[in-house]
C-alpha cells in the first residue's frame, strides 16, 4: 500500500502540482480567488503587525485555468528588509491552496504604495484614522 501512495506521490511531483494530482479523468479543484486571499492573509509583513493583504501590498491576482496563480504586489518601501522573504512567503502559501499548481509572486513598483492602500481593519489596527 505504501508503495502505490509513493508512486502517486511521485507522480504529482513530476507533474509539478505540489499534492493536486487526481485520477485520470478526474477535474482537479478549481482555485478560487477568496481561497488565494485567505493564503494571502497569513502572510505577513515583518514590521508589521497585519497582513500583506489588509495593508494593501497584493495589486493583483491572476489564476488560470491550469491552476497557475500569479500574484502581482508591492513592498511599503523599496528599501524594505523582506523585500526576499514575503514573495517566497508569498509563493509558499498561495502554493498550499487546493488546485494550485503553480506560484508565482511579482514584486512591482508601480503605482507605488501609500498608506490610502490599507484596509479599513488595517488603519484600525494600526490606529492610523
Amino acid at each position: 500500500m505504501a508503495e502505490g501512495g509513493r508512486a502517486v506521490s511521485e507522480q504529482a511531483a513530476a507533474a509539478g502540482t505540489h499534492g493536486a494530482w487526481t485520477p485520470e479523468g478526474e477535474t482537479p479543484p478549481r482555485v478560487s480567488e477568496d481561497a488565494v486571499i485567505a493564503a494571502l492573509k497569513t502572510v505577513f509583513d515583518p514590521e508589521i503587525p497585519v497582513d500583506i493583504y489588509e495593508l494593501g501590498l497584493i495589486y493583483a491576482i491572476e489564476i488560470a485555468d491550469d491552476g497557475a496563480v500569479t500574484i502581482e504586489m508591492t513592498l511599503t518601501a523599496p528599501g524594505c528588509p523582506a523585500a526576499q522573504e514575503l514573495p517566497r512567503q508569498v509563493e509558499e502559501a498561495v502554493s498550499a491552496v487546493p488546485g494550485v499548481t503553480a506560484a508565482k509572486a511579482e514584486v512591482v513598483w508601480d503605482p507605488p504604495w501609500d498608506h490610502s492602500r490599507m484596509s479599513e481593519d488595517a488603519r484600525l489596527a494600526l490606529n492610523m484614522f
